[in-house]
C-alpha cells in the first residue's frame, strides 16, 4: 500500500546560514556598537545575549528576517522570554522545533477523517504516517493539508508505492 509521511523538520544548513548572516549584521550595524550583542549557537537552540532588553529584541529582529529570507518557517521557532543574565546583560533562547507532538498529531488525523478520503492515519514517534489504496488519494490528502492551518510547518516524505 502507498504511504507517505507528515513531519515536520528545520533545515539546519538554512538556519546555519541565517545565524551567520545575523552575526554579520549585527556586528556591522551602528546601533548594535559597544552593546555587547551576539548571537550563538548551543545545545539548546540559538541564544541572544545583549546589554539592554531592547537590543535583544531588535537582534531577533534581525535574526527572523534571515531566517525569514532563507526559507525557515516562523512556525519552527519558539523565542522564549527574555531574562536578565549575570553582569547587566539579557538573554534570549530561541528553540527550535522538530517533530510534531501528540497534539497537533491528533489534530492532523482528525483533519484527515474530516476529509473523507479512503486512507489512514497514525502516529509513529514525532511523525503522522498516511496509508490508501492508491496514490491519488495520497495526493488529495497532501493538497488537503497543505490548506489546513497547522500549528506547525509540515513537510511530507518517505512517499512509498
Amino acid at each position: 500500500m502507498p504511504s507517505f509521511d507528515v513531519m515536520s523538520k528545520v533545515n539546519q544548513p538554512e538556519v546555519d546560514n541565517a545565524l551567520l548572516q545575523s552575526q554579520k549584521e549585527i556586528g556591522t550595524r551602528f546601533d548594535f556598537r559597544d552593546t555587547g550583542t551576539s548571537i550563538e549557537r548551543t545545545a539548546e537552540g540559538l541564544v541572544i545575549v545583549s546589554s539592554s532588553e531592547g537590543r535583544v529584541e531588535a537582534a531577533l529582529e534581525v535574526l527572523q528576517g534571515k531566517l525569514i529570507k532563507r526559507g525557515v518557517s516562523m512556525k519552527q521557532i519558539d523565542p522564549q522570554e527574555a531574562k536578565p543574565a549575570g553582569q547587566r546583560t539579557f538573554r534570549q533562547l530561541v528553540k527550535l522545533k522538530e517533530g510534531i507532538d501528540r497534539e497537533n498529531a491528533r489534530k492532523v488525523i482528525d483533519f484527515v477523517k474530516e476529509s473523507k478520503l479512503k486512507v489512514q492515519a497514525s502516529i509513529h514517534e514525532d511523525t503522522v504516517r498516511i496509508t490508501g489504496k492508491n496514490r491519488d488519494d495520497l495526493q488529495a490528502v497532501m493538497r488537503v493539508l497543505k490548506t489546513a492551518d497547522l500549528a506547525f510547518e509540515a513537510q511530507y516524505g518517505n512517499f512509498r508505492e
